[in-house]
């Protein structure tokens, strides 16, 4: 079954979609924006939720794109955990993934934050695990310089297995909670971590009880080939960045391959591509939507942003001259700067025309149409093995998501690709994803 979900933002998925008559009138710290798109998205039995974040507010030293705010900026929003433990009180199914860095946060505060949403929840966090590409983020966390890809990637490695470690602290029957004995816990089904290794010392246990899906769900986006290694090794869900049905497939079967060295079956994985949707009851009127929204962004904005997306400093170049290339890593150069790099080199594109492009999805890709037609988009990914399902971005909030929940959805679940009610309670069962094993259930098996 395809698998759906759908980035949060309340600012919504494109550049100018906040200034559109049918956006949120107002979008900073509203409770109440999230708690719609969640439960408008629950009625349309999306899988899950996702909050992407950051650690800083980013663009100061950009006028033109810092006043605009970018959705991918962030100035001024809810921290996403704390966010998604209050929305877990008014939604039942829809899965809640937050973002949280490995480079500047301990695998102590990470375990006990996402167990403690998964409780809240039903048994329906996931925990995308980044290593932050935004160098001025140091800053924030005593640090001068940003870590070295090399150094985030072994401490990320690290970091998740620390995390697994604690999240299997306690047995999942170790609360007798035995009033006439006055035995709480069973002090023989718990364990200690005992960790020591180059990033961390963590003793443990956790001082959470064992999840109602034995560990949250882990979703990653990094796809560097250190970035594939570590999805290959222990991600669950992975954000693509392929910026063509033909890449998207070349990276599937990569990723997907290098899975059993770790003796893990590729279903153990979901692929979940970026896929900005621009629906209407028309083609035509799909059209004008994407036109209103592309009307309502400045050239300096476009090549501002588009900068950012690169990582390349493009703001001063020709718009009809051919879209520059710098081939130089970076420390916090992103897999899709380097994905749209490749589409402008091998499309010939200029500057002006990679601009166009990406800025309609934010660097992802971008299906135009009435219902049928972006059905049909989907199914041909889908079924041709590029993906496992998509991580949709909604360019007008709340209007696009609820187009989608209303036009889309029942034309998939027509074609069988959608389920029409939740197949589980949890995140792991809405996802085809195994439940990791309770290693004291384990232990006494063998």
């Amino acid at each position: 079954m395809m698998i759906l979900g759908f980035t949060g933002g309340a600012l919504g998925g494109h550049l100018g979609g906040w200034r559109h008559p049918d956006s949120f009138p107002t979008t900073t710290m509203r409770l109440d924006c999230m708690i719609e798109m969640a439960r408008i998205a629950e009625h349309g039995k999306l899988d899950l939720m996702f909050l992407a974040d950051g650690n800083g507010v980013r663009q100061m030293d950009k006028p033109a794109l810092f006043a605009a705010n970018s959705p991918s900026d962030r100035p001024a929003v809810f921290e996403p955990v704390t966010l998604f433990a209050a929305l877990a009180q008014h939604t039942r199914h829809i899965g809640l993934v937050a973002t949280t860095t490995t480079t500047y946060e301990e695998p102590f505060t990470i375990a006990r934050k996402f167990a403690s949403l998964d409780h809240l929840s039903g048994g329906r966090a996931g925990w995308n695990l980044v290593t932050t590409q935004y160098v001025e983020d140091a800053k924030n966390f005593g640090r001068d310089e940003h870590m070295g890809r090399v150094e985030r990637y072994e401490r990320a490695w690290e970091s998740l297995d620390v995390v697994r470690a604690l999240w299997d602290s306690w047995a999942s029957d170790a609360f007798l909670q035995d009033k006439s004995t006055g035995r709480y816990l069973d002090p023989t089904r718990v364990r200690l971590t005992n960790h020591r290794g180059n990033h961390f010392a963590v003793k443990g246990p956790l001082n959470v009880a064992r999840a109602p899906q034995g560990h949250p769900v882990v979703f990653m986006a990094g796809q560097s080939d250190a970035g594939k290694e570590l999805a290959a090794y222990g991600g669950e869900g992975l954000f693509g960045t392929a910026s063509n049905k033909a890449q998207a497939q070349a990276e599937y079967a990569d990723i997907k391959g290098r899975m059993p060295k770790y003796g893990r079956p590729p279903e153990a994985l979901r692929i979940l591509p970026a896929l900005s949707v621009f629906v209407g009851r028309t083609s035509a009127e799909a059209d004008a939507l994407y036109e209103e929204l592309q009307g309502l962004i400045s050239p300096a904005l476009a090549t501002s942003y588009l900068s950012k997306l690169v990582g390349l400093d493009v703001t001063g170049a020709d718009l009809d001259g051919p879209m520059p290339q710098n081939r130089e890593e970076s420390l916090g150069g992103t897999a899709i700067g380097r994905s749209v790099l490749d589409m402008a080199a091998r499309d010939g594109l200029s500057v002006r025309r990679t601009a166009e492009r990406v800025l309609s999805s934010m660097g992802g890709n971008t299906v135009k149409g009435d219902a049928r037609h972006v059905a049909d988009v989907m199914e041909d990914w889908y079924t041709s093995k590029a993906c496992d399902g998509f991580m949709l971005s909604m360019p007008v909030q709340p209007r696009s998501l609820r187009d989608f929940i209303e036009l889309v959805v029942p034309e998939l679940q027509r074609r069988g690709l959608r389920p029409r009610d939740y197949a589980g309670t949890t995140l792991r069962a809405n996802m085809g994803l195994a439940v990791p094993a309770d290693p004291f259930q384990r232990d006494a098996a063998e």
